[in-house]
């Protein structure tokens, strides 16, 4: 019997992963909260994917609709696939109808994604037991190229995944293996949260480029052009303080460097050079304004609860620090600390190393 999957979000990454479980055979239940988004697909019966490949094939989707129970009712597997800025949202209306045997993978959940999925849960009193997981990252390098096509420009080698409690992590992936068996498993979602290279290569990247940004529409290629030897240098900043943060938890994470040559295989002596050795980020244009989720998610999403570990756990993150708050300038005096992911939205506000290691690997504060 096929597969029925739900995929959460008719985004970039939304659509991508929608039409490439299509053509490879499962049935496919598409949700986006607005109608706007979904209308084109509707229309025209599926999503036009533009494969790794350069092969264009059309991917007749199963439903897509606004109607999350009528999604949930239908499928085992959930593929979380929007921004972190709508995983409170999205927990929330999905609380009511999440089943026992609902297997929930947050595709990513940058950083703390299913400490807060399981936060809100507990908040609505949902009774069940569903596994919620979270990807160290997306599958895919993939962008929106019109209301319904979509074109996926590179598939990672490799990505960890982690359930909460890590004692469930064997289960989901028993069944998520059967369906992309480029997940792999990590040993808890601190080392998922932790490795959330978005943090370091997103935000940073958009804020140095602004100018360009601003200027050009982004029309210049991301992670070519917008990787310059400074550029990398503040990445590599960003980077060292990440890794610290995760060694002051108990937690030994890779660095950049180590990370796109496990995801990619590009490989260089400095973070520039393996930037500019990855051909999967060839042909990855900039973001076409500032109000992009590469600020609006990665850091108040990623950066933010970053930081706030932190100084939870005694370690200074001045370099964060000035990203979040050139960010909170860009954005016209947002205040992306308040309106972040803090450890209270993730139900770890004053637990010791020791005490978020239990609750982690045991579901048990």
């Amino acid at each position: 019997m096929k597969k029925k999957i739900a995929v959460i979000g008719a985004g970039h990454g939304g659509k991508a992963m929608a039409a490439d479980l299509t053509i490879r055979g499962f049935d496919v239940f598409l949700f986006n909260r607005t109608q706007k988004r979904i209308t084109a697909i509707q229309e025209r019966g599926g999503i036009l994917l533009k494969t790794e490949e350069n092969r264009e094939v059309f991917a007749p989707m199963n439903l897509v609709t606004t109607d999350i129970e009528e999604v949930l009712r239908e499928v085992n597997l959930v593929m979380v696939v929007i921004p972190a800025s709508g995983h409170r949202n999205i927990a929330k209306l999905m609380a009511p109808f999440l089943q026992d045997n609902h297997i929930v993978l947050l595709n990513p959940g940058r950083t703390g994604g299913v400490l807060e999925f399981k936060q809100v849960l507990n908040e609505c009193e949902n009774p069940n037991h569903p596994i919620i997981c979270e990807a160290e990252t997306f599958l895919f390098a993939a962008r929106s190229t019109g209301p319904a096509q979509v074109t996926i420009f590179r598939t990672k080698f490799s990505v960890p995944l982690a359930a909460l409690p890590s004692t469930r992590t064997k289960e989901a992936l028993e069944l998520i293996d059967s369906v992309y068996p480029y997940f792999v498993s990590a040993p808890n979602i601190l080392h998922t949260s932790l490795n959330n290279m978005g943090a370091i290569f997103h935000p940073a990247l958009t804020l140095l480029n602004a100018g360009w940004i601003e200027a050009t529409k982004g029309n210049f290629e991301f992670y070519m052009d917008g990787v310059t030897p400074a550029t990398a240098r503040v990445l590599e900043a960003l980077d060292r303080e990440r890794v610290t943060v995760a060694a002051s938890m108990g937690v030994r994470v890779q660095n950049a460097n180590t990370w796109l040559d496990r995801a990619y295989g590009a490989q260089g002596e400095n973070l520039h050079d393996a930037m500019h050795n990855n051909d999967g980020y060839e042909g990855i244009k900039a973001p076409n304004r500032l109000q992009h989720r590469y600020i609006f998610e990665d850091v108040p999403y990623s950066l933010v609860p970053m930081a706030l570990l932190g100084q939870q756990y005694g370690v200074e993150t001045n370099t964060i620090h000035a990203i979040v708050c050139l960010a909170n300038i860009i954005h016209n005096g947002q205040d992306h600390w308040r309106q972040g992911r803090t450890l209270e939205c993730m139900g770890i506000k004053g637990l010791s190393v020791a005490e978020l290691h239990r609750y982690v690997e045991t579901g048990v504060r």
